[in-house]
């Protein structure tokens, strides 16, 4: 395969965390509405990360936050995020950098987004081992996670396909 110089994946990366400042924008200032709550998970130990030291100890690595009932002085700007929530009674304000996000999700509606991470200087990490879900590039989730998902009606249990994964319909065909 050539290479690829544009750096198709670092843009489509950059667009989509877009999509989460934009949502993030929205609900800054009309608020939560319908079903809509967002899940946010982002690295801890990322530069520009700020969360209370019990958070980090708690979190090392990752940390997934929910905003949906009890969230205040949400303020975006272009590169990151700072919002207020309360752990055990406590309030905390965090400013998560999007270059930090690792997945958003809006389960209200279905819709997520998984990224890749991207290093100090905004560049792309290649991929490492095995990612622990078979989203290893910014890809909209089109099914709610695994949790969510109603057990199975029949006695057979079917796994999901793969995103990009040919799928034959024949399947779901009147015999």
């Amino acid at each position: 395969m050539a290479k690829d110089f544009i750096g198709y994946q670092a843009l489509a990366d950059s667009a989509l965390r877009g999509v989460v400042r934009e949502a993030l924008r929205r609900i800054e200032k009309q608020g939560l509405v319908g079903a809509h709550h967002f899940r946010i998970t982002f690295k801890t130990g990322f530069p520009g990360v700020e969360i209370p030291d019990f958070l980090r100890e708690q979190y090392p690595e990752e940390m997934m936050i929910i905003l949906q009932h009890q969230f205040w002085g949400l303020k975006v700007k272009d590169n990151h995020f700072e919002v207020t929530l309360s752990f055990k009674k406590v309030p905390a304000t965090l400013t998560i950098p999007f270059a930090a996000l690792t997945q958003f999700a809006d389960p209200g509606v279905a819709f997520g987004l998984q990224f890749r991470e991207v290093d100090e200087d905004g560049e792309l990490k290649p991929l490492s081992a095995p990612a622990p879900t078979p989203l290893s590039a910014p890809t909209p989730l089109t099914q709610p996670a695994k949790s969510e998902q109603p057990p199975a009606e029949s006695g057979e249990e079917k796994s999901p396909a793969a995103p990009g994964e040919v799928v034959s319909l024949d399947a779901f065909r009147k015999k």
